[in-house]
């Protein structure tokens, strides 16, 4: 029995007259009969017997149609679900992002997101760039967000943006009175910057280089957030991705580091597999959300586009 004579059946005990089965499929009588003997066909019984001018219910159909009423209404869900997921009133979307862009890049692009498709559930991950990786290629993720650039086996990886490296410092700190900071100023404070194997710090010392300059942090970190607990408590200051609201966070402020030196921030996507309507359409907010921080009065220097 396949869908269509699932839904002559089932009309048919509903309304118990072909007329009124008709009426309720919008179809001819003769054509919901001839539908009806194509059902008794394929299951081999026989469903109706007329008697005295009505159909009436063998009582094989009286067995048949509980579970067919039941298989009827889950089709029924299941085209409704569908429909949900055409229009973008349903679904699932799994972003993995490292907390820089979490805390900047995503929210902008998760509220766009929001506004048009507010029934799909999204699941948001904070985890360094290596995770980001291995979520993307064993399925727990969707896209990712990540300042690493390094090519990845299974990973499709796109630049959609640039972030300039940053010197935080505590407020009414001395060197709060510069535009900028660069390695002099620095020399004698306690540095707290990315680990020195991290591709943060392999930039950060290469641009280094070009001038004729080396820094060696005191407290290395993996995560640029870390620094604001760190700064705070006043170990020293950092040197860090802008991409983080470090102005929003009290007691601390920012100053642009020069020799400039920019990281990249980059969408994630596995290679073996599609993105889904809803997927994709994050993946294009958040490439807007990058454009909009960057076209901001405030950010342009901090946020690039490629």
């Amino acid at each position: 029995m396949n869908a269509r004579q699932l839904e002559v059946f089932r009309a048919v005990m509903r309304h118990g007259t072909l007329t009124g089965a008709a009426r309720a499929l919008n179809v001819s009588q003769p054509a919901l009969s001839q539908s009806l003997l194509h059902t008794e066909d394929a299951l081999g019984l026989a469903l109706f017997r007329r008697v005295k001018g009505r159909l009436v219910p063998t009582p094989e159909a009286e067995l048949l149609f509980p579970e067919a009423d039941r298989l009827f209404r889950e089709l029924e869900s299941l085209r409704r679900f569908a429909g949900d997921l055409r229009h973008g009133r349903a679904g699932l979307v799994r972003l993995a992002a490292s907390a820089p862009p979490s805390l900047s890049i995503v929210p902008r692009a998760l509220a766009r997101f929001r506004a048009t498709r507010p029934g799909v559930q999204i699941r948001s991950f904070v985890v360094p760039a290596a995770v980001i990786a291995e979520m993307l290629v064993r399925g727990e993720a969707d896209i990712g967000v990540a300042m690493n650039d390094q090519p990845v086996p299974l990973i499709e990886t796109e630049l959609i943006g640039r972030s300039a490296v940053v010197c935080v410092l505590p407020a009414g700190h001395r060197l709060a009175e510069r535009s900028d900071i660069g390695p002099r100023e620095l020399a004698h404070e306690t540095l707290i910057s990315y680990r020195a194997d991290s591709l943060p710090a392999l930039l950060i010392e290469r641009r280094l280089a070009e001038e004729g300059r080396k820094l060696a942090p005191a407290i290395e970190i993996d995560v640029s957030i870390t620094a604001i607990a760190f700064v705070r408590q006043g170990l020293g200051v950092a040197l860090v991705d802008g991409l983080l609201p470090w102005n929003e966070f009290t007691g601390l402020l920012t100053r642009p580091f020069r020799p400039a030196v920019a990281l990249p921030v980059c969408l994630l996507t596995p290679s073996r597999r599609s993105l889904s309507r809803n997927q994709d359409l994050l993946r294009q907010h958040l490439r807007e959300a990058v454009r909009q921080i960057a076209g901001e009065p405030g950010h342009a220097g901090v946020l690039q586009l490629p």
